[in-house]
């Protein structure tokens, strides 16, 4: 019992530098996102990389990298709780349907895309993912289950960085164009829930046109965010076929997905209260901010820099793809 004991303090001496400093740049970023109505992930990212060197310092480097994996994936879990089963019966299974082929095609425009513009098909993934699902959470998320190569937190970053710049963008734009094309406020909605990356512009644009297109625009993006478990699942199972040795190692399903499945499914219970449903949400924005900070403490400004115009281009045109698809579903197949 002292043995573990004191296993885990020295693991918590480890830890602690780097955890502390991610932590910081977590609330600097919250603080700058309630001040200026901003992302707090983008703000997170950006402010850790221009402290990047104290990712290289032996002391942080520990606590930031169990930052960037454990404590997002305990982030992506605790979404689970934001969802039930009851999202995809007021949807209809039809859109569900839609939303998943939506996706689908969004990940293999981006994997295209990635081939025709020579870029390595990891960034395809990470792109195609965060853009058909939920912005920066499902980069972190696909992230973590891909094999781990050189460059790939650089990825990562870039990946995050655009799709929330886009995302802000089409939080402005996308309603102008939802009431051009002649969406009711319910359409316009849907048309907004499934195109925007995040969340929270989700949400503000959504609710910015209407209640009704708002309450429309949240459920839509809940049900994209659902779709992160399957498309999770399919990436793991694509790298255990391309990967053998990995195989070996890596579960099939990683275990935050199963439990972010799980959460599902209990909070449909109706057994979960309110409060706690709250408190979590809040946990996992949390954790995910205090994730991405260490994303940004690891990177390197000079490495994105490098990467050139091809991966912004990619971003752009599967954005642009993705709204062409809802807008088309929306106005002739719907």
């Amino acid at each position: 019992m002292r043995g573990r004991a004191e296993a885990w303090l020295h693991r918590g001496r480890s830890l602690g530098p780097g955890l502390l400093v991610a932590t910081m740049v977590a609330m600097a970023a919250a603080f700058l996102g309630s001040h200026y109505k901003g992302s707090m992930l983008l703000f997170a990212l950006l402010l850790g990389m221009a402290l990047g060197f104290l990712g290289d310092d032996a002391r942080c480097r520990p606590g930031i990298q169990f930052a960037g994996s454990s404590v997002l994936r305990i982030g992506v879990a605790l979404l689970g709780l934001r969802l039930t089963v009851e999202h995809v019966a007021a949807l209809g299974w039809g859109t569900v349907l839609a939303l998943a082929v939506a996706v689908l095609a969004t990940m293999a425009c981006a994997l295209l895309l990635a081939r025709v513009l020579g870029i390595h098909r990891s960034f395809g993934v990470l792109a195609g993912g965060a853009t058909a699902i939920c912005g920066a959470s499902a980069a972190l998320a696909i992230a973590s289950v891909l094999p781990r190569r050189e460059g790939l937190d650089r990825d990562t970053t870039l990946t995050v960085v655009g799709v929330t710049t886009l995302s802000t963008l089409a939080m402005i734009l996308y309603p102008v164009l939802s009431t051009w094309l002649g969406f009711d406020a319910t359409t316009a909605g849907r048309f907004i829930g499934a195109t925007i990356h995040d969340v929270a512009q989700v949400v503000g644009a959504g609710y910015a046109l209407s209640e009704a297109a708002g309450d429309a625009a949240t459920i839509t993006k809940l049900m994209r965010v659902a779709l992160l478990l399957p498309t999770l699942l399919l990436v793991a199972l694509l790298v255990r076929s391309r990967e053998a040795g990995l195989a070996r190692r890596a579960p099939l399903l990683p275990w935050f997905a199963v439990a972010f499945g799980l959460l599902v499914l209990v909070n449909s219970s109706g057994l979960v209260p309110a409060t706690a449903q709250a408190l979590a949400g809040t946990a996992s924005q949390a954790a995910l901010v205090v994730a991405i900070a260490a994303v940004g403490l690891k990177t390197s400004l000079r490495e994105v820099a490098t990467l050139g115009w091809r991966p912004v281009l990619l971003l752009v045109l599967v954005t642009v793809w993705l709204a062409a698809l809802a807008a088309a579903y929306l106005r002739f197949g719907a």
